[in-house]
């Protein structure tokens, strides 16, 4: 079967909520990928963040297949072995007390959302069913009603509702805003230290400590969604780092997974997540003895093979290589570590850049219809990304000529 075969026989049996580029792949190693006819393509995406060790990292396969012949889901009906060594380092690594596993990136956001509602009620004493949660606009923390609810985007909300209230909306890193909006019923803000969805937006320099100060003057929690931009991914364990503040909250999640599995997150100061008592929240596969082995690895090999030092090494290198491209489209460039967005001017739609890229046998993916996004694996090599920033400048070439 061909690639056009298979995408027409996908097309009527799966639902068409997404959009993908015409290609299908079959197999994947460290930073490259190949499709269903033997074409070579160099990832440039990671899913997202989520294969920030690269495909099939030897590692990450050893740990998974060694522990699918010992032990997989038991649910949380029982301890297993490899739970608490991987709760342990994730909490030493995120400088908290306490973590709550899930699955999905939404199921953890999810968890803290309960969490700092529940910290309202139970340690600051908001009325019953006032408590209210600060977000950004622009927001991107995953697709539940809930989440979808208090989004910015139209596309998400229409004819979903009706949708979950206690959620007020502030302009991204806006701390003036910050402080008009908070009122007694406050109980938590939750953002995104660097917006991913929305096109890599940083906010200026020092807007996360002004955040954790307007936080402690006004009793309310720090809540904030890393699952895109921790790990390694800005050259920080946690691009919160970059200020040396510490949050009340972290969410974690797709390269917890290591590429092969959905872990997730929720790590928290004791103060907050002793509001979860038995059988008020939970999971059957989440701290799964599959997921937890496959996350304890995942987090010694980002020590082990320094891809902190990597990713930060090497995002000056693809930051410097972008700002060398000279073309028309390019309106701005902007990101942290190995996650860099480039706006494209107006006049070409992004996802036609990245048509033009996968002819040329790179593969990534717009993000808010006008930013390309490079987010490569942490393992890449920097010839790996000067070669693939070249096939982006010629395929602005061509799109300029046209």
């Amino acid at each position: 079967m061909d690639t056009n075969a298979f995408i027409e026989l996908e097309k009527k049996v799966g639902a068409h909520n997404y959009a993908p580029l015409p290609v299908v792949l079959e197999r994947g190693k460290g930073v490259w990928l190949w499709d269903i006819e033997g074409k070579k393509y160099l990832d440039l995406m990671s899913a997202y963040s989520a294969v920030s060790f690269g495909h099939c990292h030897p590692r990450i396969v050893a740990a998974m297949t060694g522990q699918i012949n010992a032990l997989c889901v038991t649910s949380r009906a029982f301890h297993n072995n490899r739970l608490m060594p991987f709760l342990e380092k994730l909490c030493h690594v995120a400088h908290l007390d306490m973590a709550l596993p899930m699955n999905s990136g939404a199921e953890a956001v999810e968890t803290a959302i309960k969490a700092a509602r529940k910290w309202g009620y139970e340690k600051k004493g908001i009325p019953d069913n006032k408590a209210e949660i600060i977000v950004a606009e622009q927001n991107f923390h995953g697709r539940t009603t809930t989440i979808t609810g208090f989004s910015s985007e139209p596309s998400y909300k229409k004819h979903f509702g009706p949708f979950t209230p206690g959620f007020v909306k502030i302009p991204f890193a806006d701390m003036t805003a910050l402080k008009k909006a908070i009122t007694a019923n406050t109980c938590a803000v939750l953002f995104e230290p660097i917006q991913g969805e929305s096109g890599i937006h940083l906010g200026q320099q020092g807007w996360l400590t002004e955040c954790r100060k307007i936080c402690d003057e006004n009793n309310v929690l720090m809540i904030l969604d890393e699952i895109q931009s921790g790990l390694g991914r800005t050259g920080k364990m946690f691009a919160f780092e970059h200020e040396a503040v510490q949050p009340d909250g972290v969410i974690v999640g797709k390269a917890l997974g290591g590429g092969v599995l959905a872990v997730s997150a929720f790590v928290a100061k004791r103060s907050v997540m002793d509001v979860y008592t038995p059988g008020i929240h939970g999971s059957t596969f989440g701290g799964n003895a599959l997921a937890a082995r496959v996350g304890l690895e995942a987090l010694n090999i980002l020590e082990d093979e320094h891809l902190l030092e990597r990713s930060r090494d090497l995002g000056e290198v693809l930051m410097t290589a972008l700002k060398k491209i000279k073309s028309p489209l390019i309106h701005d460039i902007r990101g942290k570590g190995l996650w860099v967005g480039v706006e494209i001017a107006a006049k070409v739609p992004a996802s036609k850049v990245c048509y033009e890229l996968m002819k040329k046998g790179v593969l990534t993916k717009e993000a808010h219809d006008t930013v390309i996004r490079f987010a490569p694996p942490l393992i890449i090599e920097k010839a790996d990304i000067l070669w693939g920033i070249e096939q982006f400048e010629a395929a602005l070439a061509a799109l300029s000529s046209h």
